[in-house]
C-alpha cells in the first residue's frame, strides 16, 4: 500500500531561523568566508531587525553574498562548517512543526523536506528528524573538490510543486491526505499541490493568500500554538 506522504519548508518553518543565514555567519566565523560577507547584507539585516525593510530583502542580500563567496571554497571545510552548524543549532526548531513531524512519521507518513538551503547542510539537520527524503540547493563542485559558485538543478528547486510531482511520480506514495506546510509565498505552488496545506507563522503575503483560500494558518508564539 502506498503511502501517505507530507511535504515540510525548513527555513522559518521547522528551524527558527534560516540555515542559510547561521551557515554565511559561522563560514565568516570560522574565516573561510572574509568578514565583508556580514557586512554584504548588515543593511538589510537591521532594516528588517527595525520593521523598515522586509525579510525576503534580508535573505536575498545574504544569499548575494553567500553565492559571492563559496565560489573557490573546499568542499570538507564547508561540510565541517555544515556539521557545526547542526550540532550547536540542530534543536532550534518550532514545537508544532516538530511534534508534527514527530505524529506523521507514528502514522507511517513519507516525510519529505524542500528547501532553498544547501542540501550538505539540509541533509545533516533533516536526518535528526527523521526526513525520509531531503531537497535543496546543490552547489557544482570542481575536480580539485572546491565549489565552482554554479548551481545545479536550480530551476527545478526554484518550484517547489516541481519537486511535489517528482515525488509522486517516484515514490510509493499516494496524493490523498498529502500534506504541505509552509511560511511563505515561495511555498504557495507547494501548497496547492497537496490535499491539506498548512501555512504556519506565514508572512504577510502568504496569509492574505491562505485566508483567500481558506487554508489553515498555525502561529506559534513563545509557548501558545493556535489557529487564525
Amino acid at each position: 500500500m502506498s503511502k501517505k506522504v507530507a511535504f515540510f519548508d525548513v527555513d522559518g518553518t521547522i528551524f527558527r531561523s534560516s540555515l542559510l543565514i547561521e551557515l554565511v555567519e559561522t563560514l565568516v566565523a570560522e574565516k573561510i568566508f572574509p568578514s565583508s560577507a556580514v557586512q554584504e547584507y548588515r543593511k538589510e539585516l537591521e532594516a528588517w531587525q527595525n520593521r523598515e525593510g522586509t525579510y525576503e530583502d534580508y535573505i536575498d542580500a545574504v544569499i548575494a553574498s553567500y553565492m559571492k563567496h563559496i565560489k573557490g571554497v573546499f568542499y570538507g571545510d564547508f561540510a565541517d562548517v555544515g556539521r557545526m552548524v547542526v550540532a550547536e543549532q540542530g534543536k532550534r526548531v518550532y514545537r508544532y512543526t516538530r511534534d508534527l513531524i514527530r505524529d506523521l512519521k507514528a502514522d507511517n507518513y513519507f516525510i519529505v523536506a524542500i528547501s532553498q538551503s544547501p542540501k550538505t547542510v539540509l541533509d545533516d539537520f533533516c536526518h535528526n528528524y527523521g526526513f525520509d527524503k531531503v531537497y535543496g540547493r546543490i552547489y557544482e563542485i570542481g575536480p580539485n573538490d572546491n565549489f565552482t559558485g554554479a548551481v545545479t538543478g536550480e530551476s527545478e528547486i526554484q518550484n517547489k510543486a516541481n519537486i511535489v510531482k517528482r515525488v509522486f511520480e517516484r515514490e510509493d506514495v499516494t496524493p490523498n491526505d498529502s500534506i504541505g506546510v509552509g511560511d511563505t509565498e515561495g511555498d504557495i505552488p507547494l501548497l496547492e499541490s497537496v490535499e491539506q496545506p498548512i501555512c504556519f507563522n506565514p508572512n504577510k503575503r502568504l496569509y492574505e493568500y491562505a485566508k483567500g483560500k481558506g487554508w489553515d494558518v498555525i502561529i506559534e508564539r513563545k509557548d501558545v500554538i493556535y489557529e487564525l
